[in-house]
């Protein structure tokens, strides 16, 4: 049973319908990385970005202007309270735990939240009169795929992990709803890495930090051990891992191409986000080392298990379909993560927390 002060909190957002001239677009985990470049992005692209956030993770000054509901995207009564409230035109589900290693050792907490609360999330907005929504989703959902090529999306969806067994969950359990009226669209990253223009004040802001290009870089300015190479005798020019880096500005330019390709009546369909560009791990250190102008300190190790040696995405489907096409590369990633992380904001919500020092 709901006690009497959440009922009372609901009751009086209820009444209350904030009328505002721009379409409303509803985003979970608006306070996280990849979910605060989305707020900042739709507000630029002439919408009104609404942040459901529970802040376990994410920031309050993360979302800027945008008003911050904050709750849990599994509360039923509380998302449809926040629909209620503000209408929106349509959903941009973000809200998830990223972790892989986490995920199996905890697989609970992750089908839990990504896929039990995501089911609840689309249910509960759909009953609430939103029938679009865009999904963040992962390139986790293919697991370790057959033949070392770019992959399309016709690839056999087989995770190896939780973490990517919960995303693919949580698109089946959105696809379903199509049925009832829900368009949708899948966006399945590869590894989304850089930052907004400084003057946004926003990027990674988090710990542990798990992500290659940030730890090179906390290698690089001598706030971390050396960054581990895991394999240096992969099947690459290299010998290192090979992976598709999108820049996050591109990321999230392709869900504000979903969300349009959804409002003039695109299909529910389900795309991957990428470059189809590689570039190894050693290739990675390597950048971050030249724009620093000094070699990062690294060592070598055996393989991890699980990890493949190249995974670069096949994005034809999403430029065709959403129109839509990555414009920065590896150097563009490199130099935006390098001036957030030498940002005052870093300095303030990670560095001087976490090390006590700037740099």
């Amino acid at each position: 049973m709901i006690g009497f002060p959440r009922i009372f909190r609901y009751f009086r957002l209820y009444p209350r319908v904030v009328r505002m001239s721009k379409p409303v677009i509803l985003i979970t985990g608006g306070a996280g990385y990849i979910g605060s470049h989305a707020v900042w992005a739709l507000a630029r692209a002439g919408y009104a970005p609404v942040v459901l956030d529970s802040l376990v993770n994410g920031h309050r000054w993360a979302v800027g202007d945008a008003p911050l509901e904050v709750g849990d995207v599994g509360d039923a009564p509380f998302v449809r309270a926040v629909c209620e409230k503000y209408r929106p035109a349509a959903l941009m589900h973000f809200a998830a735990f990223i972790e892989v290693g986490e995920s199996v050792k905890d697989p609970e907490k992750y089908i839990g939240n990504n896929f039990t609360k995501a089911q609840r999330l689309f249910e509960t907005a759909l009953e609430a009169g939103v029938t679009q929504a865009v999904f963040s989703s992962t390139a986790a959902v293919y697991g370790m795929p057959p033949r070392v090529a770019p992959i399309t999306e016709d690839t056999p969806l087989a995770p190896i992990n939780p973490y990517g067994e919960s995303k693919l969950r949580a698109e089946q359990a959105l696809r379903a709803l199509g049925e009832k009226g829900m368009r949708s669209v899948s966006l399945r990253y590869f590894n989304a890495a850089g930052a907004a223009p400084e003057e946004a004040g926003i990027g990674e802001a988090h710990w542990p930090e798990s992500h290659l290009i940030p730890r090179v870089i906390l290698a690089a300015l001598g706030l971390e051990p050396a960054i581990g190479i895991f394999g240096t005798d992969y099947a690459t020019p290299d010998g290192t891992a090979v992976r598709d880096y999108i820049h996050v500005l591109d990321l999230i330019a392709a869900h504000v191409a979903a969300l349009r390709y959804m409002m003039e009546g695109g299909a529910t369909a389900a795309c991957n986000l990428g470059t189809g560009q590689g570039y190894s791990v050693r290739e990675v250190v390597d950048a971050v080392g030249r724009h620093l102008g000094a070699p990062v300190p690294q060592k070598t190790g055996p393989r991890r298990e699980g990890d493949p040696p190249q995974l670069v995405a096949d994005a034809a489907l999403a430029r065709r379909l959403l129109g839509w096409q990555p414009e920065r590369g590896l150097t563009e990633i490199v130099q935006s993560a390098l001036a957030w992380h030498r940002g005052a904001r870093y300095r303030e919500t990670v560095l001087l927390p976490r090390y006590g020092k700037a740099s």
